[in-house]
């Protein structure tokens, strides 16, 4: 069979798996894969459903580590009491407000990766207070979704980057100052874009009384410790010029998570990790499946098909088709998005700055949550603050999407000139 037939048996498998049967999408690659081996004449082909399982094992790591790190911090009240600090804080300026709240909302996307994580972890801490002060039940919606989103995307964790770096070769390296100069002025335009004009200042005892529990002043010291561990153990072998050992990334969030037990409430550390178990369970099947789905790919031809009929487009419609499949394809899965058609664009601009090429194309990618029929986060985010409808909380996504979608596709026009200033 040709390859681009077998390309397209494979997306048409997963697709109707994923909306019509409603197969859960880490399993639905794992099937689209065996089917695509089938119809291609390899038969099974355990052995590269096994190796591409085990494709993105260290990501699978980092996640599960870094959400079980999470889940110690809300298990031992940190995560309460660093809301309200940030908050009580800077709750007389509707700026400084907006902007810790969005910090807040992207903490835990930042360490996990997973957008998901961010709006569960975070957003029903933001939801309560945000409307409270005056913001829109829509509109806060909107907020925890985009700060889920820009969580997802930032540093020092970006999943949709280590899959299409996996797919070309390119080491989890270097990526940090362009996610940072692409995140940062989004992170702080777009929460002033949807909550400026309707957040509200109150008086101080208003806001203590709307804020979430928080531990004592004796706390205090003791929280910052897990923090200090996680900043220590990653920057210190960088910085020491090898005199500190490099642990890997899922070691440092497992020693933090460890640190953290003793730093305030008791913590079941076994119930914890369960939990954080439970939770990314979704996203490493996912991952698995994602590594499966590029190996059989790979081992058909498909891939290298999929590759040569996007370097053959003119400029034009490369970067439209970037701007528009990228999310489209998230919709139905965004971190199947980066591998099938993330892989592939990379590989399309291969003449420029993979590091910046990847973080733009990672924060294109990242929109796909928002795309109908899964539009994960949208979903979430409404179940947090009680809207049935999540197409209501899209509409107010809209014009942050817009803006996200314009960072990610200027970062690639303006790469040649960025990687010599940078």
């Amino acid at each position: 069979m040709p390859e681009g037939l077998i390309f397209l048996f494979l997306v048409a498998v997963f697709v109707l798996l994923t909306m019509a049967v409603r197969v859960p999408i880490g399993l639905a690659l794992a099937l689209s894969a065996l089917a695509g081996a089938l119809v291609a004449g390899e038969g099974p082909s355990l052995r590269h459903l096994v190796e591409g399982a085990f494709g993105y094992f260290d990501t699978i790591l980092i996640i599960l580590t870094a959400t079980v790190f999470i889940k110690v911090l809300e298990d031992a009240g940190i995560l309460d009491t660093v809301t309200a600090l940030l908050l009580r804080t800077f709750y007389r300026s509707r700026v400084l407000l907006l902007l810790a709240a969005m910090l807040i909302l992207m903490f835990p996307g930042m360490l996990t990766g997973s957008s998901t994580a961010a709006i569960l972890s975070s957003g029903p801490l933001i939801a309560p207070v945000m409307m409270k002060l005056g913001l829109p039940r829509l509109k806060t919606g909107a907020l925890i979704v985009m700060g889920g989103i820009l969580g997802m995307i930032a540093p020092p964790v970006n999943i949709l980057i280590m899959i299409m770096g996996g797919g070309v070769d390119m080491p989890y390296v270097g990526v940090t100052l362009p996610l940072a100069l692409l995140v940062i002025p989004l992170a702080v335009i777009i929460p002033l874009v949807i909550g400026y004009r309707d957040v509200r200042v109150i008086g101080r005892e208003e806001m203590m009384s709307i804020l979430p529990p928080a531990l004592g002043p004796a706390y205090r010291i003791r929280l910052t410790i897990p923090f200090i561990v996680l900043v220590f153990l990653m920057l210190a072998p960088g910085l020491a010029a090898g005199r500190v050992p490099d642990i890997g990334i899922p070691a440092v969030f497992l020693v933090a998570a460890l640190a953290g037990v003793f730093c305030g409430r008791p913590v079941n550390f076994l119930k914890a990790t369960r939990s954080a178990v439970a939770e990314s369970l979704p996203v490493l099947s996912i991952l698995a499946g994602v590594g499966m789905f590029i190996q059989v790919m790979t081992m058909t031809g498909a891939r290298g098909w999929v590759v040569m009929s996007i370097l053959s487009l003119p400029s034009v419609l490369l970067y439209l088709g970037i701007a528009v499949s990228l999310p489209a394809f998230g919709g139905v899965s965004t971190f199947g998005s980066a591998s099938i058609l993330g892989i592939p664009f990379m590989l399309a601009l291969i003449n420029k700055n993979a590091l910046l090429t990847s973080s733009a194309l990672s924060a294109i990618t990242s929109l796909g949550d928002l795309v109908p029929p899964a539009a994960i986060s949208a979903r979430f985010a409404a179940q947090v603050v009680g809207e049935p409808n999540f197409f209501r909380v899209l509409r107010y996504c809209l014009i942050p999407a817009l803006l996200q979608l314009a960072a990610g596709i200027g970062m690639l026009l303006l790469a040649p000139f960025l990687d010599k200033v940078f």
